[in-house]
């Protein structure tokens, strides 16, 4: 903040309270945007120059502080009105051409330390944490872009959140599945290749059980009810043997097997 330094000293000797020190950093804050100072007042006035000094007369009315800007490209001329209540200094800026409004509202105490005001490297308090809040509130709006210390412009960037903007919505595909969200197992396995013999899965085993018996195998009453039973032989009657059409094992006829 060299130009900061610069500016306070040329205005040391006229600063007598916290928020003639204060107008003097948000007058600075606007010409690093980009602006210089027109003069004092509501109404221009003729043969008017652009300045990065603060005008004369500028902290004549410590109640009600007025400055006129304009661009340095000159496509924006912005009205500048502090009030001093209590404690606090109420910045308003406004576009003259937009008419559009921002504001702040600044604890003098927290910033400026009135034992030092015409010392500037005690004077302010917290400068980093005070320029921030002048440029989200009021240049940041007005302005649309920030200014370095060189002279450059740096256009405010949005933040865009990495590896979800090129993901499908979820509720636009009921298909959709996240890529980090683990894949849902099957709820039964088939393992080793086999197929589940349905007698030992768990399964109901439906027209079969075993306490009531096996005609011609097995009496009714052999087998308690609900105990695990497995069958040694074909269920039921009119089971028939194997079809003709199985194929027979290889070498089935091969008498020297």
């Amino acid at each position: 903040m060299a130009g900061l330094e610069l500016l306070y000293h040329s205005v040391a000797q006229d600063v007598s309270s916290p928020q003639d020190a204060l107008v003097c950093f948000v007058h600075w804050e606007l010409v690093r945007a980009g602006f210089k100072c027109l003069g004092t007042g509501d109404q221009a006035l003729t043969e008017e120059r652009k300045k990065e000094l603060l005008p004369t007369g500028w902290n004549v009315n410590r109640e009600l502080y007025t400055l006129r800007y304009r661009s340095d490209n000159d496509e924006k001329i912005l009205l500048l009105k502090a009030i001093t209540v209590d404690s606090s200094l109420i910045i308003n800026v406004m576009n003259c051409q937009s008419e559009q409004v921002v504001d702040l509202t600044v604890n003098l105490n927290d910033y400026v330390n009135s034992d030092h005001l015409r010392e500037y490297d005690r004077v302010f308090k917290k400068k980093e944490e005070l320029r921030h809040h002048i440029e989200s509130a009021i240049v940041s709006p007005l302005v649309g872009t920030k200014q370095r210390d060189g002279g450059g412009q740096q256009k405010g960037k949005k933040s865009i959140r990495s590896g979800t903007a090129a993901q499908p919505h979820a509720g636009t595909n009921p298909l959709f599945i996240p890529p980090n969200a683990p894949q849902r197992q099957p709820s039964c396995e088939r393992r080793g290749g086999m197929i589940v013999d349905p007698l030992r899965s768990g399964l109901p085993r439906s027209g079969f059980d075993p306490s009531s018996g096996i005609p011609g195998q097995l009496p009714p009453g052999s087998v308690p009810p609900g105990a695990r039973f497995d069958p040694f032989g074909p269920v039921g009657p009119g089971r028939s043997g194997p079809d003709p059409d199985h194929l027979p094992p290889p070498g089935y006829d091969d008498l020297f097997m």
